[in-house]
């Protein structure tokens, strides 16, 4: 799985092929998440100074933008289908070959069987074969939606997913708001383990305060004895 994404010369490349007609198929890099290691199609290139996200890549049904970082061009073979076995055709049977005529000599006839008349008989109706059953087809739902909430170098991020589209990038959210989010949840050993990193936070904030105001204090200080020396 190529992890580099794309270079300046390559996106050029892709602007050429794109005027050709064709797809450049690319590989998702870790950079994008959890598409990582997943093939795609770039069916556009849109202005890169109008969003750091300009390469769209369609990736199923979807289209989604993509920035050059998130995407690398797909190793050669990627994604082919093996060719298919070629089955020998099977040989229509042979027919039985024609039995030779009897020679016979001096055999009397022997007179055919006498054939009986079948009696009329009321025939039954047949029962009609039921019906099958028909399988309802079900409907096919919604993709599956993800929300994830993550705590990472002191902050706390919230992302949503629906499928293989992203609706929502990691955006930073306050401490606060993240432990209301988890008393949702109603499962204890989370709400505690939340509860212990705010109180970790907590207790670094207060040192640093402690700290910024005995230096406070210590520059007063200073301040009165250069102002009494006047």
């Amino acid at each position: 799985m190529a992890g580099q994404g794309l270079s300046t010369d390559e996106v050029q490349q892709f602007r050429e092929a794109l005027a050709a007609g064709r797809k450049p198929r690319v590989v998702f890099t870790a950079a994008a998440g959890q598409m990582a290691g997943q093939l795609g199609q770039v069916v556009a290139l849109t202005d890169p100074a109008e969003s750091e996200e300009f390469v769209v890549v369609r990736f199923g049904r979807d289209e989604l933008p993509f920035s050059p970082a998130d995407v690398a061009v797909a190793p050669k073979g990627a994604g082919r289908r093996p060719a298919a076995e070629v089955k020998p055709e099977p040989q229509a049977p042979q027919p039985p070959a024609a039995p030779e005529p009897e020679f016979v000599l001096d055999t009397p006839r022997v007179p055919a069987p006498r054939r009986e008349e079948p009696k009329v008989e009321q025939q039954q109706a047949e029962p009609k074969p039921a019906k099958r059953a028909t399988k309802a087809v079900k409907p096919k739902g919604p993709a599956g939606l993800t929300v994830t909430l993550a705590y990472a170098d002191g902050e706390w991020t919230v992302a949503a997913q629906q499928g293989a589209k992203a609706l929502a990038r990691p955006y930073v959210v306050k401490p606060a708001e993240a432990l209301r989010m988890v008393a949702l949840v109603d499962v204890p050993g989370v709400q505690e383990a939340v509860e212990q990193i705010l109180a970790a936070e907590r207790a670094e904030a207060e040192q640093q305060a402690e700290k910024l105001r005995a230096e406070l204090a210590e520059i007063e200080a200073r301040l009165a004895e250069l102002r009494e020396a006047r």
